[in-house]
């Protein structure tokens, strides 16, 4: 179905695809894998003739079912885009127009490609979300995408891409940042077009998921496939180092104790000291629904405990009741047997020192404005840190989390992803907490940027004995990286205790369902 040889794809000096030769056959899946910055998108972008203005292109071959695509114009990607080639993006929110119903953008590819009109259109459009896995299709097709949960958003976004029956579905990481659960949904219904004869190319830096639904791998670096065969050897018994190196920095059960941004075993780590947070029966509703009922937990110096759950589980509303950010309707928290309930303005800002966040989307977090000098000095400022100390805390905070004192004259986006990340960790470091609630914190990441925090959050707990309650949806990071788990669902927590207990021998059936849905690799080689 899909021919590649020596595609070349370059932006005014960089040439960002250098050489890519790849083949997809009929109801077979391809997966291109590797970092942010490898070319994997701008390769899938010019199978749809969406490189961008200002893109150079040129092939031995670019051909699709026999048709050399080099040659097509506007109109003519028009006919094939959509029609013949599906293409699902990361991203739904953006990717779906926020004043349009979802219903109404699947019908526009309907009108386009195919001879349904009026009721039959209609019909075809329930059909469709029904075919993807959507409750109440009817219902969900008059919904704007900010209605829906993230997962619903994406299974729109796939029938938006299916809906002509194409021979081609391209997508292009499509289940980061969804909870596991769903993400193995979106994985049996992309899998399920294979099983209809259809092709897949999928785009991902996630190993594990592609492990559980591509027929072979390509590997990309640096805009060059590095390694390239059919999936269980590629993954199971990789030739490349970059490809061993992808594989190592994967956190999981038996990567617990070592150091995923290299080979060496981890120091020991500290034992757990006194309760610092300590959560007692707490409960929120908003417009009559609850969204926490009755979540008690306690969280030790030096100690992570995990929050896992799905979307709506409560994990996010219980860590803002924990950070003094939202009034609990019923139950305390106590941050170092201090409560949040009735302190005036005053003592709420002392005591907020000790329990600091850092979040996921680390461009929203910071001011663009800002640099980094002003990023920390801002929150020594707030810190108590007098003014003619704070350029060398600065750069104390900056070597702590492994950036230098050349970073402090940068903005948020002259950084890498994980740049900001370490810059994210600095700031909540300023004030000396006790207590960081890391939300989602390495989601957005590249697997190797990923274990360069998460090695840093474990170096830095070592260094200052400061509690962690982590959020996350990816239990392999949790597994890897915390002490105790709370597994939530539907604002309850339905099982908690050691990681090991929880993950190995799950007692809940809720539980049991989110360890069976976690994408395993089978490793044969040898670190």
């Amino acid at each position: 179905m899909v021919k590649v040889e020596n595609l070349r794809v370059a932006f005014g000096q960089a040439e960002v695809v250098r050489g890519v030769s790849f083949e997809i056959g009929r109801g077979e899946c391809l997966a291109l894998v590797g970092e942010s910055g490898s070319g994997k998108s701008v390769t899938a972008r010019t199978l749809v003739g969406l490189t961008g203005d200002g893109a150079r292109v040129s092939a031995g071959e670019l051909a699709f079912d026999g048709q050399d695509l080099t040659k097509l114009r506007e109109r003519g990607w028009r006919r094939v885009r959509g029609g013949r080639i599906g293409f699902v993006l990361q991203d739904a929110l953006v990717s779906l127009d926020p004043l349009r119903p979802v219903g109404k953008e699947i019908a526009e590819v309907l009108a386009a490609h195919t001879d349904l009109a009026g009721a039959a259109r209609r019909a075809r459009v329930t059909e469709l979300l029904a075919s993807v896995g959507v409750p109440e299709p009817e219902l969900r097709a008059a919904q704007l995408p900010h209605e829906l949960s993230g997962g619903l958003r994406q299974r729109a976004l796939i029938a938006t891409a299916i809906a002509a029956e194409p021979e081609l579905v391209i997508a292009d990481e499509p289940t980061t940042a969804l909870d596991v659960t769903i993400q193995a949904q979106v994985l049996d219904l992309l899998a399920g077009l294979k099983s209809q004869d259809r092709s897949l190319l999928v785009i991902s830096h996630d190993l594990a998921v592609v492990a559980r639904l591509a027929d072979r791998v390509a590997v990309m670096k640096d805009g060059v496939i590095v390694e390239q065969g059919p999936t269980r050897r590629v993954l199971g018994a990789p030739e490349h180092e970059y490809t061993k190196r992808l594989l190592r920095a994967i956190p999981a059960e038996h990567t617990k104790g070592t150091r995923l941004s290299g080979t060496s075993p981890a120091p020991p780590r500290r034992s757990p000291g006194e309760v610092v947070v300590r959560a007692d029966g707490v409960g929120k509703s908003f417009g009559g629904r609850a969204a926490v009922r009755e979540v008690s937990f306690t969280l030790r110096a030096a100690e992570t405990v995990g929050v896992v759950g799905e979307s709506g589980s409560g994990k996010t509303t219980t860590a803002r009741i924990a950070l003094g950010l939202t009034e609990p309707d019923t139950g305390t928290v106590e941050v170092h047997g201090q409560k949040w309930a009735g302190l005036d303005r005053a003592a709420r800002r002392r005591l907020r020192r000790d329990i600091q966040t850092v979040y996921q989307d680390t461009l929203a977090a910071f001011d663009p404005r800002y640099t980094v000098a002003k990023v920390l000095a801002e929150a020594l400022a707030v810190a108590g840190v007098p003014r003619e100390r704070r350029r060398d805390r600065s750069v104390e905070l900056l070597e702590l989390v492994g950036l230098g004192p050349e970073h402090l004259a940068r903005r948020p986006l002259q950084l890498s992803g994980g740049q900001r990340q370490r810059v994210a960790i600095a700031r909540a470091l300023a004030p000396e907490p006790a207590v960081i609630v890391c939300d989602e914190p390495v989601s957005a990441l590249d697997v190797s940027v990923q274990a360069q925090v998460l090695d840093l959050l474990e170096d830095v707990q070592r260094e200052t004995g400061v509690a962690y309650l982590f959020i996350s949806h990816d239990l392999g990071v949790v597994h890897h990286l915390c002490d105790r788990v709370l597994v939530m669902k539907d604002g309850q927590v339905v099982e908690e205790g050691p990681v090991e207990d929880v993950f190995h021998t799950p007692e809940h059936p809720y539980t049991k369902e989110l360890v069976a849905a976690i994408p395993r690799i089978s490793v044969t080689w040898h670190v």
